[in-house]
């Protein structure tokens, strides 16, 4: 057995979680217009924290108010947010959990009728009627990422995640099927890479070695080549910025669309890499007791829990009690959500996941 879900993992921050369950930052629509908290949002969180997760993640938040990826999302692009913030950190930090924001910026799949004007991309993208950003709004974008963060900070989060992933803006830089820049921030990988690393220098510059730093990459989708990403990936841990590396998935156990790495899976890639003393966790349909031990007897250090967190607000209890602990079958009714935790928002959100919630 490589690592029991219920040993302390310390980051090279100095930040330790009590066990190795991440809830995962998940999309649930029910914050304020204005990207303030809501209660519901902090009582979602905080009963994830207090029922077992070693680090609570916060759904994306965004930097900027043109990146606002959906309707009720929590922001962080103004100080006017601050005072949730403070409220949110120290409400799981009270439970005894590391809380962790992640920082996001919806580019080209901001929704128009959602942010009131054209989304930004790299490039001009004519599907989503979104326009480039000049080179003074990439420099802008950076030192937004950079502002959020220092925010995070002052609110007393231990540390942040960059958003890199799902095709949000840093994964459309880094894609060949999207950025057709032919300035400094486009081109060859070095070049489409340049914005996040200048992103994650930035924070670690501006929020000092003691605070925990995390990137999210997804491997696959949006144009995204797995050979790039694993090369970005082993780039980032060797600049020795960051403290965890987190891979979504989609399916932690499948192997690559693209045939010629189909040798091995998605997960089996990422062993490859030297991870030296960067944590790794991935994310992707890991349910039951049983799957996060699977995962864990691999070199991942931590799971990042997303489904079966939101069906059991206290799945790493039921876990680490019962290894063998099966998830309810879904579809669940609304009232079983709603004991959950999740506010009306949220349950209405997950409607749109096929066979979740019981009509």
């Amino acid at each position: 057995m490589h690592n029991s879900p219920n040993t302390p993992l310390t980051f090279k921050c100095g930040v330790t979680m009590s066990n190795r369950f991440m809830l995962a930052p998940m999309t649930n629509s029910q914050s304020r217009d204005d990207g303030t908290l809501s209660n519901d949002e902090f009582n979602w969180l905080t009963m994830r924290a207090k029922e077992g997760f070693g680090l609570t993640m916060t759904c994306a938040s965004h930097v900027q108010a043109i990146g606002k990826g959906f309707p009720g999302q929590l922001g962080f692009f103004s100080d006017h947010q601050i005072d949730g913030h403070k409220r949110l950190a120290a409400g799981i930090h009270k439970e005894g959990c590391i809380a962790v924001i992640q920082l996001h910026h919806a580019g080209m799949r901001s929704p128009e009728n959602v942010i009131g004007e054209q989304p930004v991309c790299p490039s001009v993208i004519q599907k989503h009627n979104a326009r480039a950003l000049t080179l003074e709004e990439v420099y802008n974008l950076r030192n937004d990422f950079i502002d959020a963060a220092i925010r995070a900070q002052k609110s007393g989060y231990d540390g942040v995640e960059v958003h890199g992933a799902h095709g949000y803006i840093l994964t459309q830089f880094l894609s060949t099927d999207i950025n057709k820049r032919k300035d400094i921030y486009g081109g060859n990988l070095k070049n489409r890479a340049r914005l996040l690393f200048e992103i994650v220098d930035g924070i670690r510059k501006a929020c000092g070695a003691q605070f925990l730093l995390g990137v999210r990459l997804s491997p696959e989708r949006f144009g995204m080549q797995l050979h790039e990403v694993k090369i970005v990936s082993q780039q980032l841990i060797d600049t020795n910025q960051i403290d965890f590396l987190d891979i979504s998935l989609w399916d932690v156990f499948k192997t690559p669309e693209n045939e010629a790495y189909r040798n091995k899976s998605l997960l089996a890639h990422f062993e490859e890499l030297d991870y030296k003393n960067v944590k790794w966790t991935v994310a992707g349909k890991i349910s039951s007791g049983e799957d996060v031990q699977k995962v864990l007897n691999t070199r991942v250090d931590f799971v990042s829990i997303g489904k079966s967190g939101i069906l059991h607000h206290d799945f790493p209890k039921q876990v680490i009690k019962n290894p063998n602990f099966e998830p309810i079958q879904t579809p669940v009714s609304e009232v079983y959500l709603e004991q959950e935790g999740l506010g009306n928002a949220f349950v209405t959100y997950m409607k749109r996941w096929d066979g979740f919630v019981r009509d």
